[in-house]
Order: C-alpha cells, then sequence, then structure tokens
C-alpha cells in the first residue's frame, strides 16, 4: 500500500468517526492533518517518480560513455593491461638535425623518412650503440 492509499484510508477513517470538522477544536485538528498528509504523499509520488526518471537518464548517459570510451580507448586499454606496448625511440635526422620519434616497425625496416625535410636516411643501430660505449670512455 502507498503512502497515499494509506493517507486516503485515514480520511475514510476520520470521515467515518462524523467529526465535525467545524465547530470542534479535534476535527479541525485531524482534518488539517490528514490534509497535510496528503501533501506529503503527493510530494514523495512525485520524488519517487522523478527519482526513476533520473536513474534511467543517468543509465542511459552511462552507457553512451561507455561507448565513447570504448571507441577511443578500447584497443590501447588492452594493450596497456597487457603489457605490450609499442617501443618508441628517438632519433635525429642527420640532414636538418630534427629529432624524430619512431616506433618499433620504422626502426625494422631500417630507413626513415623525415617529416621536416623530407629526405630518407638509413637507420645503424650498432652506430648509436657504439657512440654511446665512445661517451662513457671518455
Amino acid at each position: 500500500m502507498t503512502i497515499s492509499e494509506k493517507v486516503a484510508y485515514l480520511k475514510g477513517l476520520a470521515e467515518g468517526l462524523d467529526l465535525d470538522t467545524e465547530k470542534s477544536k479535534e476535527g479541525k485538528l485531524i482534518s488539517v492533518m490528514i490534509g497535510i498528509l496528503e501533501e506529503i504523499g503527493l510530494s514523495l509520488e512525485d520524488l519517487e517518480e522523478n527519482d526513476t526518471a533520473l536513474g534511467e537518464e543517468i543509465d542511459a548517459i552511462s552507457d553512451d560513455l561507455a561507448d565513447v570510451e570504448e571507441a577511443l580507448y578500447g584497443e590501447d586499454d588492452e594493450d596497456d593491461e597487457d603489457g605490450d606496448d609499442d617501443d618508441f625511440f628517438e632519433v635525429e635526422c642527420p640532414n636538418c638535425g630534427e629529432d624524430l620519434v619512431i616506433d618499433e616497425s620504422v626502426l625494422e625496416s631500417g630507413t626513415v623518412e623525415c617529416p621536416n625535410c623530407r629526405e630518407k636516411f638509413a637507420i645503424d643501430l650498432s652506430d648509436e650503440e657504439d657512440e654511446s660505449d665512445t661517451g662513457d670512455e671518455r
């Protein structure tokens, strides 16, 4: 039984008592109290309806957000969780001196085209390792 139904039942009981709500102080008090309870019951029903509607809207927004997150991060999150992050390397273009960031696939191909000067150059890993070794010895 809802609050409104309980208040309606209480109102019916009060009317069955044949209280004089015009002259009797007790009748007036009970009548006013029942009126207040009716208003409270209606307000509670409105709040419950609003709560339900807001809950449905929040669920829809949450579903939409999950779709956006999947579109933006779906594949990246799986890679991060597996620990299969691609390694990136920084090299300097011998022609223009621009610092370039390359991934493992470009490194394996052995040649890079600089996006700044459009010159292609070969990557020789043994030279970089030798330079770092000689740099430590100096």
